[in-house]
């Protein structure tokens, strides 16, 4: 019992004296998390010695050189200082020598102030140059990344936030970590030759040189880490005050933010979000400067601590005046460059926890399209959906069950449902926009996870109901069907043509250089039609596509010019597989087979007169919609 008792004993004896191991390991935790941060400090090095590298030799040499020099300034003005002391006390014929040497010795000083200088200034050049080269490096990486995402990064709100703090300041944050590097370099040049000079007066001279800036140090890495977890913190709402920007300033949300008087609504949101942004700005900024301020005195009391021993030391004739000037001037200037290196590695550490955001979006993880495949195993077999079900990430209701479809070449297919229905959805996993949680769609009897992505989207031509508008000429608007002949303006009148487009574009002053939108000058607006038309056009562009489809682009046109528009469109496509979706009924009874959806499955399929037989879901709202034009 006596034994069991002491050994219960011994840890409580132990633990005042030596810290447990959880103690140990939390603190080797915090040394590696601080440690760590500093990983991404090479990969910024390695971007700008990548994005030029004589500029980077460049800034290196200067660096180096802008180093040395001031402590060589230094021991020139000591010289100066006892050469001038020296003549003032001796005989008349040997003034003019010993003036001789301290004017040499100015001289020497000068051209070594004004290389400084013209180091200084080429640090300067150099980094203004990298800076505009390689903030388009970066947003080019951060824009090129964005082409690999698939349509699931851009509906989840999680990588918004990453893109967000991606763009604000990762673009600038590369430089400024290379900049703090070399500044740290300089400094621990300056610092090793103040250091040299300084221990010859005394090594503890150079301890209260570095022990009076640690409390800086250490007050503003923790500040640093602080803003950091702030930014991260209110990238959701920097986002919202972006958006509330976009609606209240842009053309295309003008009208119903003044017919609604939404305006000072969300004007007063976007001011309660700089509001909360602000106030925490400030408790943060006012914190640090606070403890910045009472921390510095430690380094201003250090300063005039080794002021007095060194004016101590030359009264009492241990040191020379020529010494006790550059000591002091070794002193000041070794202190800023204490002081200077520590902020250096702050400032690193900070634009190392700004530089993860960067990494943590170029590093998302996208996956890999494997497809290589350019033709199927049955040519003219057409899209096969065989048991296809997906779910959109996010949602706990699948937007398709079970679905099985065959679309044959020359054939149309009628998408109906309401809104939600999956039509869409249907048509985004055709164009592999997504796949399929289960079930798999086949091209000409092969998986569309096995084609090459370039060549399946060149045989399908589609245009959404929320197509883009771009604000660049028309012809680029038509062009854009097709990138290889983004610039074709024969492909342009052609695509025209069938998208029933070329009489308002031939009337327009300039034709197909007529520049589109009222973001540019000289801009015109189309009407909703003319858009619907322009955009039909381009998707005629692909003129190889043996796919087309029409997602209710023409919901602006009336009834009467979107039956004109689809019967054309089955026209020029009678070779191929065409999928129409519209609510208009008068469009959909053209198609060859029609299809009814609701909640993600097929309901009904079949014919016109098939349907209205049946009498079901799509008889009733045919009906329904006949009698309203009677």
């Amino acid at each position: 019992m006596a034994h069991s008792q002491r050994s219960q004993a011994q840890p409580s004896q132990a633990s005042p004296s030596q810290p447990s191991p959880s103690q140990e390991n939390g603190d080797r935790g915090l040394i590696r998390q601080f440690l760590g941060v500093f990983r991404y400090s090479r990969r910024a090095v390695e971007l700008v010695w990548e994005t030029s590298k004589p500029l980077t030799i460049g800034l290196a040499l200067l660096t180096i050189a802008a180093g040395a020099l001031p402590a060589l300034a230094a021991w020139l003005g000591q010289l100066i200082v006892d050469e001038v002391v020296a003549a003032i006390g001796i005989y008349q014929e040997t003034q003019a020598v010993n003036a001789g040497r301290a004017l040499t010795l100015l001289i020497y000083e000068a051209l070594v102030i004004t290389a400084l200088a013209a180091c200084q200034r080429g640090i300067s050049a150099i980094q203004s140059l990298l800076r505009a080269l390689l903030g388009q490096k970066v947003n080019v990486m951060i824009l090129e990344k964005a082409l690999q995402l698939q349509m699931v990064h851009f509906e989840d709100s999680e990588f918004y936030d990453k893109l967000t703090r991606a763009r604000r300041e990762a673009s600038s944050r590369p430089l400024s970590l290379v900049n703090r590097t070399f500044g740290l370099i300089q400094n621990g040049i300056s610092l090793v030759s103040f250091g040299y000079l300084l221990v010859q007066f005394s090594p503890w001279v150079l301890l209260i040189l570095i022990g009076g800036a640690l409390p800086v140090f250490l007050s503003e890495t923790k500040f640093s880490g602080d803003a950091f977890r702030l930014f991260r913190w209110r990238s959701p709402e920097r986002r919202m005050q972006i958006y509330l920007e976009t609606v209240l300033a842009r053309e295309d949300s003008a009208k119903e933010v003044k017919l609604f008087q939404l305006g000072p609504l969300l004007l007063q949101r976007y001011r309660d979000i700089f509001t909360r942004l602000y106030g925490a700005d400030r408790d943060l900024t006012l914190r640090r400067d606070l403890w910045g301020f009472v921390l510095g005195l430690i380094g201003t009391a250090a300063f005039y601590a080794a002021y007095a021993w060194i004016v101590l030391a030359t009264i009492t004739t241990r040191i020379s005046l020529g010494q006790m000037a550059m000591y002091l001037a070794v002193f000041k200037q070794g202190q800023s460059a204490v002081s200077a290196i520590l902020t250096a590695i702050s400032g690193m550490y900070e634009d190392n926890l700004y530089l993860s955001n960067l990494y943590e979006y170029l590093e998302q993880e996208t996956p890999s399209n494997t497809g290589d495949a350019t033709a199927g195993l049955e040519p003219g077999d057409g899209v096969r959906f065989e048991r296809v079900s997906f779910t959109y990430p996010g949602s706990d209701q699948p937007a398709l069950r079970e679905i099985d479809l065959h679309l044959k070449p020359g054939t149309s297919l009628a998408l109906v449902g309401e809104n939600g229905s999956g039509k869409t959805t249907l048509i985004k996993l055709l164009a592999r926009l997504y796949d399929p949680d289960g079930g798999r769609i086949l091209l000409d009897g092969l998986d569309l996870q096995k084609w090459d992505p370039e060549i399946l989207r060149q045989r399908i031509g589609i245009i959404f109901q929320d197509f883009m508008r771009y604000q660049m000429l028309v012809g680029e608007n038509v062009g854009a069907g097709d990138v290889a002949f983004f610039a074709d303006a024969d492909r342009w009148q052609r695509a025209a043509d069938k998208g029933m487009a070329s009489d308002f574009i031939q009337a327009m002053p300039e034709g197909f250089n007529t520049q589109l939108g009222r973001w540019f000058k000289g801009g015109r607006e189309l009407s909703g039609g003319q858009w619907q038309k322009v955009a039909l056009s381009r998707a005629f562009m692909r003129e190889n596509a043996d796919i087309l489809v029409l997602d209710e682009p023409t919901a602006a046109m009336d009834a009467e010019a979107e039956a004109t528009v689809f019967e054309h469109f089955r026209q020029l496509a009678h070779n191929k597989i065409t999928v129409l979706i519209s609510h208009r009924f008068s469009t959909v009874r053209m198609a060859d087979t029609i299809v009814v959806m609701d909640k993600g499955e097929i309901i009904e399929k079949g014919n016109h007169h098939e349907l209205l037989q049946l009498n079901g879901r799509y008889a009733h709202l045919f009906n329904l919609q006949a009698k309203a034009y009677q």
